[in-house]
């Protein structure tokens, strides 16, 4: 289930503009969850800096429920320090008309073929069942579109159901608080950047992450969970475990171009806010799986150099109770 848990946990700043690209094809009724008391999620949260100024790194879960809200007050300070807020694509990006085409052109094959054509017969009927289960109507209406894009729409719809939204997200939160507060927003890569980083997975690894979906789906619920509760614990052992190890074992190539190639594209830009002789900080908000590993821009920071520390009362006071 590697590739359902690193598109939760890394590539779903697209999803808003995929759930209305497909119209909500996937989808399912909305549970309803009784509420309980709030707890602040544990933030993914570190600060690098070089004397000058810093950079507060937050690990962003982007699709999250109404009791993930309000936030740790860690992010509060981070946020209110922060002359500038960047995201992985800049928020102007998603209120695009456009981009809606844009990733049902990026989705739709290049070489004739189509998803039946890639699928074994006995993965269309697993698929045809499950979304017949949905309430989707046919699978029809995803045959002119690869894999990746059926998985997503397919998370898309569970999410939903379970009461999870994309529009809760913590990108979309806080690109919201930055227009609120006049603060200047910016994105490490482009909308275009994400499509083709999707796109470029290689079809056996998009066939894959499908049957993982289709195989199991009444686990998936499960997954997600797992993954949430990961993220609000702020756990990193386990949320790499999760994902990033399991994908880097498993699907490796999409691994390198999903997480490793786009983490070093953003390298440079991430040093330039801090080599920047001005005293401005930045709060940075990307898909917690960019923060993980060795491979993560936490430690590919920290071997330029530069000081980091992780920002995170919750971990402090726990600390004290043992």
């Amino acid at each position: 289930m590697q590739v359902i848990k690193a598109l939760l946990a890394s590539l779903l700043a697209v999803a808003c503009v995929a759930w209305a690209a497909v119209g909500a094809q996937a989808g399912a009724a909305k549970m309803v969850v009784e509420p309980t008391a709030h707890v602040p999620p544990v933030p993914l949260l570190w600060k690098v800096s070089d004397g000058d100024n810093a950079l507060y790194l937050l690990g962003s879960f982007h699709l999250l429920k109404d009791g993930d809200y309000p936030l740790s007050t860690d992010i509060d300070r981070a946020f209110a320090a922060a002359e500038k807020v960047v995201f992985e694509i800049p928020p102007a990006a998603l209120a695009d008309p456009a981009t809606g085409q844009r990733f049902l052109d990026a989705a739709a094959y290049d070489d004739g073929r189509n998803l039946s054509d890639v699928l074994s017969p006995r993965m269309r009927k697993q698929l045809q069942q499950l979304i017949a289960r949905q309430g989707g109507g046919s699978m029809a209406r995803f045959e002119d579109y690869e894999p990746w894009f059926v998985n997503l729409s397919l998370l898309m719809g569970l999410s939903q159901s379970l009461g999870f939204s994309a529009e809760l997200g913590l990108d979309r939160h806080l690109m919201a608080r930055a227009a609120g507060a006049a603060k200047p927003t910016a994105g490490l890569e482009t909308f275009d950047d994400q499509l083709r980083a999707l796109d470029s997975t290689p079809m056996d690894e998009q066939v894959i992450g499908l049957a993982e979906f289709i195989d199991r789906p009444r686990e998936m619920p499960g997954v997600l969970a797992d993954l949430h509760e990961a993220w609000r614990d702020g756990d990193v052992e386990r949320l790499d475990q999760l994902t990033r190890l399991e994908m880097l074992e498993q699907t490796p190539e999409t691994y390198r171009i999903v997480n490793v190639e786009r983490n070093e594209a953003w390298l440079p830009k991430l040093r330039a806010m801090l080599d920047d002789h001005r005293k401005d900080d930045t709060l940075v908000v990307v898909g917690a799986l960019h923060l993980l590993g060795q491979d993560g821009v936490v430690a590919m920071l920290r071997d330029e150099g530069y000081a980091v520390e992780r920002i995170c009362s919750a971990c402090e006071v726990a600390a004290g109770d043992d």
